[in-house]
């Protein structure tokens, strides 16, 4: 009987089958699995990025135990797949250097398996990470305008008070506290008017248009080459190192050193000092160049400016209309054109953004 049963041959295909099957339905059952916790894990990643950007708007100003705990609640508000056990969530933030931030946030969890229990395997472990950089940074800015007669023309000086009011809103705006964005504001024809108010500095020379101390106005022109494109520190005795005094403009506006722009009196003055620019005389843009750069220096002749930092950055925003048609010795638009090229270059060669 037992003989004739395992000769039989009739029904030796379903115990096959039966056996196969079972790992049949395991491996199709782990890509079941495997792809339910890809699901997870992908929203996971969605969940933390959100995390992440938005923990980084207050981090800086958080305590390093509050960190993690607020990039929990942040998650858990975002995250909502049920079938992941065990979320657990976690926040560095680190401070590369002064000023730069950069937040590291990672998720972890597990996905119980169902098909790949079969298998041996229990649960699927999954993993996500996010990273954010960013930079909180002073900065010093110079705005260096041109205050030629050409401005006249089409409402363009129009447009600049408009433009130069609506960047200081912006400005006083992202400022949180006093020192974070002080700005200069320097109008330029063919001269820079620094006032009256440094006449007995040892630095302002008159003797090259021989004018009188007490009979000048406050403008001063180039400096003798090659001074004139460079940030030198005034020398006492080394004339080519100095600023000559000059003639103003009737129209010409007086310069504003670095203002703090949270200070309440700095902000009237900077705004009075934009309604105040005329339009008149001829263009060189080089000597506005070169006195946003002073403004921007720790040194002589101006000292508002700091230091340079990490977490610094320092800028001279010029605006003009045309072409360049006259300095302290030409009206050649080619030689003016040089001397502005070369202060561009000094300028970025310093760090400093134009």
């Amino acid at each position: 009987m037992w003989s004739s049963f395992f000769a039989d041959r009739r029904g030796g295909v379903a115990p096959m089958f039966a056996l196969g099957l079972v790992p049949i339905i395991g491996f199709v059952g782990a890509a079941v699995d495997y792809s339910r916790g890809n699901a997870a894990r992908t929203a996971m990643q969605a969940s933390l990025d959100a995390t992440a950007l938005m923990l980084s708007r207050d981090a800086a100003n958080m305590a390093p135990g509050a960190v993690s705990s607020k990039a929990t609640s942040f998650f858990n508000a975002q995250f909502n797949r049920p079938e992941v056990a065990n979320p657990q969530v976690t926040a560095v933030l680190s401070t590369p250097q002064q000023g730069s931030f950069v937040l590291d946030v990672t998720a972890s969890g597990n996905v119980p398996t169902t098909f790949t229990k079969l298998l041996g395997q229990q649960k699927l472990d999954i993993s996500s990470s996010a990273q954010v950089k960013w930079g909180v940074k002073k900065l010093e800015i110079a705005l260096a305008l041109d205050n030629t007669g050409s401005m006249a023309q089409n409402g363009k000086l129009t447009q600049l008070k408009s433009a130069a009011h609506n960047l200081l809103t912006t400005l006083q705006t992202a400022a949180k506290q006093p020192g974070d964005v002080k700005v200069a504001i320097i109008p330029f024809d063919t001269t820079v008017k620094i006032g009256t108010g440094f006449k007995d500095e040892f630095w302002v020379d008159y003797t090259v248009k021989s004018i009188q101390k007490n009979n000048w106005t406050g403008c001063v022109m180039d400096r003798d080459q090659s001074n004139d494109v460079q940030d030198t520190t005034p020398v006492a005795g080394s004339v080519h190192t100095l600023f000559p005094a000059t003639t103003c403009g009737a129209k010409l506006a007086s310069m504003i050193p670095l203002t703090d722009i949270l200070d309440q009196t700095g902000w009237t003055n900077l705004n009075s000092k934009i309604d105040a620019m005329q339009a008149s005389g001829n263009t060189n843009v080089t000597i506005g160049l070169a006195w946003g750069w002073h403004a921007l220096t720790p040194n002589l002749p101006l000292t508002e400016g700091s230091d340079p930092a990490p977490d610094k950055d320092k800028v001279i925003v010029l605006l003009t209309d045309g072409t360049n048609t006259q300095n302290r010795w030409s009206s050649s638009e080619s030689n003016i054109d040089a001397r502005a090229a070369l202060a561009c270059t000094n300028v970025k060669a310093a760090n400093i953004k134009i």
